[in-house]
C-alpha cells in the first residue's frame, strides 16, 4: 500500500505542492489587478453595493431579533403610559421627545389612526434626548402618570401642543390647568421611580438602535421618523394579520 502511494506521488499525473510566489510574481499580479480595476471601476461600485446591502440585511435581522427579545419591555412595562384602547389587539409603541418638532407634527396622525381603529393600543415611551427642557417635560409627564394616570392623556396632548421653550414654569402651568397641584407634581417629579423608567427607556432604545425621535414599533417592524396615516394603518394591518 505504501509503495502504491509513493508511486502516485512521484507519477507525472500527480500534482506537486505549489511553490510560494516570488516577490516579482506578486508584484506582477498586483499590477494586473490594479489595471483591471482601473479599466473596470464599476466592479468596485458593484462590490461596495453588495456589501452595503448585506450589511443592511444583517442590521434588519438583528433589529427584528431585538424586537422579539424585548417585546415584553416594549409593550407591557407598567411604568410606560398607555393610551388608545388599553385592551386593544395591536400595540403601537412610540419613542418621543416633547421638544421634537417631528413628534409634534406626526402626533395628529397617530391620534387619527387611533380614532379610526378602536383596536389600537398606544404605549408612550418617554425618550427625552433634546436637552434639559425635554427631561423636565418627560419627568412631569411620568409624574402625572404615576399620580393621576387618568389625566396623563390630556396632559400629554397639552405638552405636544406646546410651541417654543418647554420650561418648567410652562410645564407646571399646563398641569395646573388640569387641576393638578403644582407643588405636589414637582415633588412627584423627583421620585426615583422616574429615574428608573427613563433609564430603562434609554437602554431599550440603545438595544433597538433607536437614535432619534419619533420612532415607532408596530408588530415586528421598527419605523424611525414620522410616518403618514396610510403607512401607519398598513403597518397596523400587517401586525394584526401576523
Amino acid at each position: 500500500c505504501a509503495m502504491i502511494v509513493g508511486l502516485l506521488l512521484t507519477s507525472p499525473g500527480h500534482a506537486e505542492p505549489e511553490k510560494p510566489l516570488s516577490d516579482a510574481q506578486k508584484q506582477e499580479i498586483e499590477k494586473l489587478i490594479h489595471k483591471y480595476i482601473m479599466d473596470h471601476p464599476e466592479v468596485i461600485l458593484e462590490t461596495v453595493g453588495r456589501l452595503r446591502a448585506e450589511q443592511e440585511r444583517a442590521a434588519k435581522d438583528r433589529a427584528k431579533a431585538a424586537l422579539v427579545s424585548h417585546k415584553k419591555q416594549l409593550e407591557a412595562d407598567p411604568a410606560a403610559p398607555v393610551g388608545g384602547n388599553v385592551k386593544g389587539d395591536v400595540t403601537i409603541v412610540e419613542f418621543f421627545d416633547y421638544r421634537c418638532g417631528y413628534c409634534k407634527r406626526v402626533y395628529p396622525t397617530v391620534l387619527k389612526a387611533i380614532k379610526d381603529d378602536p383596536g389600537i393600543r398606544l404605549v408612550y415611551k418617554e425618550f427625552p434626548i433634546l436637552g434639559p427642557q425635554s427631561m423636565t417635560a418627560s419627568r412631569a409627564a411620568l409624574a402625572v402618570w404615576n399620580t393621576a394616570p387618568k389625566k396623563y392623556q390630556a396632559y400629554h396632548d397639552a405638552l405636544m401642543a406646546m410651541r417654543g421653550n418647554v420650561t418648567e414654569a410652562r410645564v407646571l402651568g399646563e398641569a395646573e390647568k388640569l387641576g393638578i397641584d403644582k407643588a405636589a407634581l414637582k415633588k412627584a417629579m423627583a421620585d426615583t421611580k422616574i429615574d428608573t423608567a427613563l433609564s430603562k427607556n434609554f437602554q431599550l432604545a440603545e438595544a433597538l438602535n433607536i437614535t432619534g425621535t419619533p420612532a415607532f414599533v408596530i408588530g415586528d417592524q421598527l419605523v424611525p421618523g414620522a410616518v403618514d396615516l396610510e403607512t401607519l394603518k398598513k403597518l397596523v394591518a400587517e401586525a394584526r394579520g401576523s
